[in-house]
């Protein structure tokens, strides 16, 4: 699928919805649960997050792949988790603020 930066999608399979913060220019298979994702307005297709697939999203939480190239913001959390052609998003951390001395 091709994400663009400001678009809003949910899962397929849980009530995760996120909102792409960045994109990569080509295209990317993007998952929640073992499903693909779907465009905010379409109808669910129903079902349960694939047992591999369902360690949850947490709302207000960026999840990010390990090229960076990739971020999404959860705004309704789920049951099911996120990834990226196969590859599991891990959660962005916080930047570190710098010392005062």
């Amino acid at each position: 699928m091709k994400l663009k930066a400001g678009s809003r999608w949910k899962s397929a399979v849980c009530d995760t919805q996120v909102m792409v913060v960045a994109a990569p220019a080509n295209d990317v298979d993007v998952t929640c649960g073992g499903a693909p994702l779907v465009e905010l307005d379409a109808d669910p297709s129903g079902g349960e997050p694939a047992p591999d697939a369902c360690d949850g999203t947490q709302i207000g939480k960026r999840y990010v792949n390990e090229a960076g190239d990739v971020e999404l913001l959860c705004t309704k959390p789920g049951a099911g988790s996120l990834a990226t052609d196969g590859q599991a998003l891990g959660l962005k951390g916080a930047k570190p603020l710098p010392s005062s001395d």
